[in-house]
């Protein structure tokens, strides 16, 4: 029987701003889903300071709920938390494709576009060994060569950092590493999307974001995942959450807000069996 683990997982997000925004609106896709190898036992999302407007399933599935900050909020509460069952299946997420078809993840996108560096990395790739639609040696050859070429160090990218500038700066986090990978394999091809959701560490249980890898699609296996931070093709210790071309369809929390002043944000995640 595959290995099965049982995850509590408390994301808490906290926005402050030292004036009142006149307007603010957050798009929030924190809740995850029952999905094959994963079942949510319960969850919910907690609000203070703002007030829920819309709750949909976007055309990647993912629950989308639009929350409006309440008049005069000057701090902003989203309370993210519950348990959810996940069963390794070595990486295989299968089939699944929501609304979006299959050919709209072979598109480009800004933070995906390619650039010299990244048809370099897909030259070396095509020297190194052949690539079919229908197999995983490549793209686990693939996922060592950005590990080998992007070094993860915190702060030196950001949301907004394409995945070509990652790649020739030498240096990203997960987001970057997932953005690399989905650009080279559309560069070959084939279909990849992003994936955001939590990971659980070994003895890390404070953590201070979410996590994030990349989706291949491959004939006869559907979607099959890869965490190139972690060298490892996502197991019981993983949960998505939501999916898109890039990290700005998937991301957990994005929004807009008028008014002058400056905001903050604090994010604690915690996550344990």
């Amino acid at each position: 029987m595959p290995e099965t683990k049982r995850l509590s997982i408390s994301h808490r997000s906290t926005y402050r701003y030292d004036t009142a925004a006149k307007y603010a609106l957050q798009r929030l896709r924190l809740e995850p889903r029952d999905f094959q190898g994963q079942t949510v036992l319960d969850w919910s999302v907690r609000l203070e300071g703002a007030t829920r407007q819309v709750v949909y399933d976007d055309a990647y599935l993912n629950r989308t709920e639009l929350v409006k900050a309440d008049e005069g909020a000057t701090e902003i509460v989203i309370v993210s938390e519950g348990n959810v069952e996940v069963e390794d299946r070595a990486g295989v997420a299968g089939p699944d494709r929501g609304y979006a078809p299959l050919w709209l993840f072979e598109r480009a996108t800004p933070l995906t576009a390619p650039g010299p560096s990244l048809r370099e990395l897909v030259r070396d790739l095509r020297a190194e060994c052949d690539v079919t639609p229908d197999g995983l040696d490549h793209l686990h050859l693939l996922t060592q060569m950005i590990g080998a070429r992007v070094a993860y160090e915190k702060g030196r990218t950001d949301s907004a950092t394409p995945a070509e500038t990652a790649l020739a700066a030498g240096h990203g986090v997960c987001q970057d590493h997932a953005h690399i990978m989905i650009a080279a394999v559309r560069l070959l091809g084939q279909p990849a999307r992003y994936v955001s959701g939590y990971l659980l560490m070994d003895d890390v249980f404070h953590q201070e974001a979410t996590h994030a890898w990349c989706e291949v699609w491959t004939e006869g296996l559907g979607w099959v995942g890869f965490d190139i931070s972690n060298e490892i093709c996502p197991d019981e210790r993983y949960v998505r959450v939501a999916t898109g071309r890039d990290y700005r369809e998937a991301a957990p929390i994005t929004g807009l807000r008028q008014g002058e002043g400056t905001e903050s944000l604090d994010v604690q995640v915690q996550i344990q069996q």
